[in-house]
């Protein structure tokens, strides 16, 4: 029996850790790359589409940081999911004191909140309307988008096999994890963007082709429409990018049970992402992305489950060996061995979960962690529970607004 169940559980842990640790290595093959910035200039039409939900104690603040010199047409599509605040009176009252901050300016008022994704997707459906052909920055409310980036974004689209480009997050956070957990994420998307695209873009601050994508195969039932936008565009044939140079500012919630709520939301997405797309697309033949897909595929879907398996059968190898007393010989070795592993990891997500920094265990902590998160979320979306519509986050619109 307890020969059975460290097998089990060696054998599992191997379809984790090996090839976690492949997709590690070629990541770290493919940061060598250089993908070469375009040295030519343009002056394609942007439009900034910003969807808001109960902004008001930041919303001002964010539209004058998008109050800009621009060098190219540059105008503002406001989209409010029905605020129960003083939002739309606010950016109006904006946007009739600075007349001159953008070429054009709309508001669309939702009659109800469906959701974000939806906000966007109706956002889209306008400029459709509208025969728009020009690029889209879509920003949220709580992010600060460094000075020079939105430039930054909009030059890489000279380049025609360019569809979106995303930019990394400075965040503000006084969590132990949070910081070292963002690393490790910007690590494997600017290595994904070098090699060929990557799946996952953050929509606080993202440019794309408008027209790249049919708004109708966006699933307004789920979130992360960040991620959802940068795939659609890949599948059409373009590339989708973070440019590890533009950059903006977030904030991070103040406490681990916002952080988890956040993270977890988060992950819901993206496994709704994962599962339902190889489904009602067909992925592209030409390039990486197809195997990058089915590996965040693997890590999203599939490890969380085989971690949650690999649990289960060191509580059963531990009961055995309760009742039974301890091995000897060959068994008593492999015991003490996996006892040793499951020592670290338990210790490692403690001391990440209490803010101990540990040289490597912070590492194996916040990875640990995030799985743990993961494997919520897939019970979550097994349960049917949605995030697309989720509690706002008040205390990062306090830091933002105290920012």
């Amino acid at each position: 029996m307890l020969l059975a169940a460290a097998t089990t559980e060696v054998v599992l842990g191997a379809l984790v850790v090996i090839p976690m640790l492949i997709y590690r290595i070629k990541a770290k093959r493919w940061q060598r790359i250089n993908l070469e910035y375009p040295k030519e200039s343009h002056e394609t039409e942007l439009m900034i589409l910003l969807p808001i939900w109960n902004e008001g104690l930041v919303i001002e603040k964010k539209l004058a940081d998008l109050n800009r010199d621009y060098s190219f047409k540059t105008s503002l599509l406001v989209i409010d999911s029905a605020s129960s605040d003083d939002s739309v009176e606010k950016v109006k009252q904006w946007l009739s004191d600075n007349k001159s901050a953008f070429f054009a300016s709309q508001v669309i008022e939702m009659p109800e909140r469906l959701g974000k994704t939806a906000a966007v997707k109706q956002a889209i459906e306008s400029l459709d309307r509208q025969s728009y052909t020009g690029l889209v920055l879509m920003t949220d409310a709580d992010a600060i988008i460094d000075e020079g980036t939105i430039e930054r974004l909009h030059g890489w689209f000279v380049d025609p096999s360019i569809g979106a480009v995303g930019s990394r997050a400075i965040r503000q956070t006084k969590l132990h994890g949070e910081k070292h957990y963002r690393s490790l994420y910007h690590f494997l998307r600017v290595a994904e963007s070098k090699r060929d695209s990557t799946p996952f873009l953050e929509g606080s601050c993202m440019m794309w082709r408008h027209g790249t994508f049919r708004s109708v195969d966006l699933n307004v039932d789920s979130n992360a429409d960040d991620a959802q936008i940068a795939t659609l565009i890949r599948i059409a044939g373009l590339r989708s990018i973070l440019d590890a140079n533009a950059a903006f500012t977030d904030f991070a919630p103040t406490t681990i049970e916002g952080q988890r709520r956040q993270k977890v939301r988060r992950a819901q997405g993206l496994q709704n992402l994962l599962h339902r797309f190889p489904k009602q697309h067909i992925l592209p033949n030409d390039g990486e992305f197809s195997r990058i897909f089915r590996a965040q595929r693997h890590f999203h879907l599939v490890v969380p489950i085989m971690l949650f398996q690999i649990a289960i059968v060191t509580i059963i190898r531990w009961i055995y060996v309760s009742i039974t007393g301890m091995p000897t010989g060959f068994e008593a070795g492999l015991h003490a061995s996996l006892a040793f592993v499951e020592l670290l990891i338990l210790v490692s997500w403690l001391t990440y979960r209490t803010g101990i920094r540990l040289p490597l265990v912070t590492t194996i902590g916040a990875l640990v962690t995030s799985f743990e998160y993961l494997f919520i979320a897939s019970y979550r979306n097994s349960s049917g529970q949605s995030s697309h519509m989720w509690n706002q986050h008040r205390d990062i619109r306090k830091q933002m607004h105290e920012f």
